[in-house]
């Protein structure tokens, strides 16, 4: 949708590291690349510029937010907030302002 639009610069936030890791390194999974790996890296190569940076999941609320939202809409048109919903500013408050956040851990 993005290269659609006719962006030549794009900044993507992922949550999965091991996501960003795989399009990055030569990393294969039983011998094989995986196909979202692969059709990723093949958007890359197109003739713009996207930066990939990793964000912790807690961090990431206001895109899960619109993401579920996107998800209620009937169309997969670009949809323009002209005003953030009152649960999104909520959200933006709680990031902002640097409220204490649960984050999950993997002891091992």
């Amino acid at each position: 949708m993005v290269w659609r639009e006719h962006f030549s610069h794009v900044i993507v936030e992922n949550d999965s590291k091991i996501l960003i890791d795989m399009i990055y390194d030569n990393y294969k999974f039983n011998g094989n690349v995986p196909i979202l790996v692969h059709r990723i890296r093949k958007l890359l190569k197109l003739r713009w510029h996207v930066q990939i940076n990793h964000t912790l999941r807690e961090e990431n609320r206001n895109t899960d937010w619109l993401a579920n939202f996107s998800i209620s809409m009937d169309h997969l048109n670009v949809f323009v907030l002209e005003n953030s919903p009152k649960e999104l500013q909520k959200l933006f408050f709680d990031n902002v302002s640097g409220a204490c956040m649960p984050k999950n851990v993997r002891l091992t």
